[in-house]
């Protein structure tokens, strides 16, 4: 009896240890940004960004397999240098950002890893849509800060149909066209930090 409550308890620790060696990163905020590029007027790329963004990611700091991560960005933080624009974009026209506030990611697995890079794949949610993504990540070395705190940074890129999410928005030009372009390219620069409560110090 004790022999089989030993190797139950033995078993029971092993199941646990990955997830317990797991470690909570929050988003440095100020030093991440969620960049897009899109087609206008078939001759040019509008460029911009959602300046807020909050999120965590769930990583013991050595197995990129064990990354988890959510994320959520302010639609109303949208800016592409043009005032006018940018209200445009925040209307019901595009992100309609009154009734859908927020964009948001959530992981569901990693896969395809090949030292530092790696595919994310979650679900997006936008304009109430929620479709499955694909994010091709490079991550940094993890370092050490001035306050001792530990960081790991990320590129993460993708590429996704505005129409899929219900951006439908267009102008049909007088040579053919469209004046906005489906195909959106996105860009997410991400920095991460590891309290010094959750890195043991």
């Amino acid at each position: 009896m004790i022999q089989k409550t030993l190797m139950l308890f033995a078993a029971v620790s092993v199941a646990i240890l990955p997830v317990a060696a797991q470690s909570a990163w929050e988003m440095d905020s100020a030093h991440s940004a969620a960049h897009f590029q899109v087609k206008h007027m078939m001759i040019t790329n509008v460029r911009g960004e959602f300046g807020n963004m909050s999120g965590k990611v769930m990583f013991d700091g050595k197995d990129y397999s064990t990354v988890k991560a959510e994320a959520v960005i302010q639609v109303a933080s949208i800016n592409t240098r043009v005032p006018k624009r940018d209200e445009h974009l925040r209307s019901s026209d595009f992100f309609d950002a009154a009734n859908h506030p927020t964009i948001t990611f959530k992981s569901k697995r990693v896969q395809n890893i090949k030292g530092n890079k790696f595919q994310l794949v979650g679900d997006l949610t936008m304009r109430g849509v929620t479709k499955e993504l694909v994010l091709d990540v490079e991550a940094t070395p993890i370092v050490k800060g001035m306050n001792k705190e530990l960081r790991i940074g990320a590129l993460a890129t993708t590429k996704l149909n505005r129409q899929d999410f219900g951006v439908k928005y267009n102008r049909v030009l007088e040579a053919g066209g469209l004046a906005v372009g489906n195909e959106v390219q996105v860009e997410l620069d991400l920095a991460f930090i590891q309290p010094q409560t959750s890195a043991g110090k």
